[in-house]
């Protein structure tokens, strides 16, 4: 028994206090706390290992450490638009500071002035890269962004049917159908063109009706390839007063138009690449801005700046429209909260770039993709599979792609991915993604290993 000031405190063992508790509950046995669960749904105990030290614990996850490879120890070209991206010291030595790494909600303005203004610099940054009017202080992920921006088309229409590409992320359209479930919001596919990797216009005219609310395009696509036909697209949005939400990899809009300039009404991406790691894939934040006209219904939170009692410039809490605790049942979205220690590396990150750095960024990743793909479609038995215009990750045909996935492996390299599981029609087919981070000597490697199996 340890005492303070007098005060008996028991800790080793604690059998007499369980006692104790049951007594003044007037309980026999610990398991009647259960009593209310119908016997059928009990269970009497879970299959998990006995318990063991915290040592012991420590020395088994060492172990299972081991198993891990780095990017610097195992290069990757695995697409499908998560990629390694170099992350400047500056990103790291800012988010780590104390008064930021911590910081969630902050619902206290005078006491949050540097994280406020922080997210305030962000959103115009968003804004800014996009083309859009406004930018909130950014959501979970990309996939979520994209479940916002359903809701959020049928709130502004009024209507009930959400158009995507057949050829986006399965993970992407998983979470898109459980956000739109319990709305009652019809999902509906369009082709992607078998020879270009783009969307099928043709397919899109037939599949638009008076019930659209939204059509959702990824510049470029999940293939890697850039959407060329944007400008027909939203005009026919237009006509059938449905909205046009468009999909972006930030890092490309350092060499193409920003999706304001083509007329995209929401605009949304996965903020990973701006100055986040993958970190096992997650976390991340997702990047959601939007026109003027629709800033009532923006999910999320937005940043303002205004002014004090003194007059000096602050920061505060402009719209918050999700909170449940004060709109509750007319709230526009369930977001709990913005990622706000990834939405501080980004906003970094793009004020350590700047507009011609992430230009030359965008050149780099561009020149790369193109570099990488003419040197594998050399190979014999090896093609581009489709003839759009790509980015920095693209789709490649190969002799045997499950046999060259496994020989890549076996060299220590992490090749593309496997698309034939979630796309049937792309058999022996891979999608590879390069990055400013990929060196000259991975690639050339990657391309020796790959002509062993040609």
């Amino acid at each position: 028994m340890i005492t303070l000031e007098g005060v008996p405190m028991q800790f080793i063992p604690n059998s007499p206090l369980k006692k104790g508790m049951l007594q003044d509950l007037e309980l026999h046995d610990i398991n009647d706390l259960f009593s209310d669960i119908p016997k059928n749904l009990q269970i009497e105990n879970l299959n998990l290992p006995p318990g063991q030290t915290q040592q012991d614990t420590e020395d088994q996850m060492r172990q299972l450490a081991k198993k891990n490879k780095s990017f610097c120890e195992m290069p990757t070209f695995l697409g499908g638009g998560y990629q390694p991206h170099y992350i400047p010291a500056a990103v790291k030595s800012i988010i780590s500071r104390s008064e930021f790494y911590t910081a969630y909600t902050p619902y206290q303005p005078e006491t949050s002035q540097g994280f406020l203004h922080a997210i305030f610099e962000y959103q115009s940054m968003v804004a800014e890269l996009t083309g859009m009017d406004v930018s909130n202080a950014s959501l979970y992920d990309g996939a979520t962004a994209l479940g916002e921006a359903a809701l959020m088309s049928t709130r502004v229409t009024k209507k009930k049917t959400f158009v995507i590409p057949k050829n986006i992320s399965w993970e992407k359209k998983s979470i898109l159908c459980n956000y739109t479930k319990g709305a009652g919001i019809a999902i509906k596919e369009v082709a992607y063109d078998k020879k270009t990797g783009t969307i099928d216009l043709a397919d899109l005219k037939k599949i638009i009706d008076a019930e659209t609310a939204g059509v959702y395009i990824e510049n470029p696509n999940f293939f890697g390839v850039f959407e060329d036909e944007v400008d027909e697209i939203q005009p026919l949005l237009q006509k059938n007063h449905s909205l046009f939400v468009v999909g972006v990899d930030p890092v490309s809009l350092g060499i193409c138009k920003s999706p304001g300039q083509y007329g995209a009404d929401i605009v949304i991406g996965e903020g990973k690449s701006l100055g986040n790691p993958l970190d096992f894939g997650g976390s991340t934040l997702g990047i959601f801005a939007c026109r003027n006209e629709f800033l009532r219904q923006i999910p999320g939170r937005i940043i303002g700046m205004t002014k004090d009692h003194q007059g000096k410039r602050a920061f505060c809490m402009t719209l918050q429209t999700r909170e449940q605790h004060i709109r509750r049942e007319k709230a526009t979205s369930n977001i709990c909260t913005n990622e706000g220690l990834c939405m501080l590396a980004t906003a970094t990150y793009l004020s350590w770039l700047g507009g011609n750095g992430l230009q030359k960024l965008s050149e780099k990743n561009f020149e790369r993709g193109q570099h990488l793909e003419k040197q594998i479609s050399k190979l014999s038995g090896f093609s581009k599979m489709f003839s759009g215009v790509h980015f920095n990750e693209f789709v490649i045909h190969c002799p045997d792609a499950k046999k060259v996935h496994t020989h890549l492996l076996q060299q220590g390299i992490q090749g593309g991915l496997l698309l034939e599981q979630w796309y049937p029609a792309l058999k022996d087919c891979m999608l590879f993604g390069v990055t400013e981070a990929h060196s000259e000597e991975s690639m050339t490697q990657l391309v020796s290993l790959l002509k062993e199996v040609s």
